[in-house]
């Protein structure tokens, strides 16, 4: 944690720690742990994956829930992707259901996958315009 220098006025040394992207870029991700569990609202310019649990909305590049993951909210995201539970309702371009998944959930979106084995409850829609 804390290193020793031979001249005390020197720079330190580059951490190896990767740096978030800029805002607005694409590669940016946060993993919210299996061990959190959120109330409220989630904003990300970037992919969020959950592996916890979170009640409430979701605004996101990108969205992951988690094999062991659960949200229960309205997620608005261009891709959306769920491995665990999910329900609520969902506007995406892309929509992915792992044969892990049990999601209750209205799906506006214009692409969905679907594997065999994944369990839903629901509508899907088209978006207007």
């Amino acid at each position: 944690m804390f290193s020793k220098t031979s001249d005390p006025t020197s720079a330190p040394a580059a951490s190896a720690v990767p740096r978030p992207s800029a805002p607005g870029s694409n590669s940016a991700r946060s993993v919210l742990g299996a061990d959190l569990k959120i109330t409220g609202e989630i904003s990300s310019t970037g992919s969020v994956e959950i592996l916890g649990e979170i009640d409430g909305n979701i605004i996101a590049n990108g969205l992951i829930i988690g094999q062991e993951g659960r949200v229960k909210g309205s997620v608005n995201a261009h891709t959306v992707e769920v491995k665990g539970k999910f329900d609520g309702k969902v506007t995406c371009d892309t929509f992915t259901l792992r044969a892990s998944s049990q999601v209750k959930a209205d799906v506006t979106s214009t692409g969905i996958v679907i594997e065999s084995g994944a369990q839903i409850e629901g509508r899907f829609l088209k978006p207007k315009g």
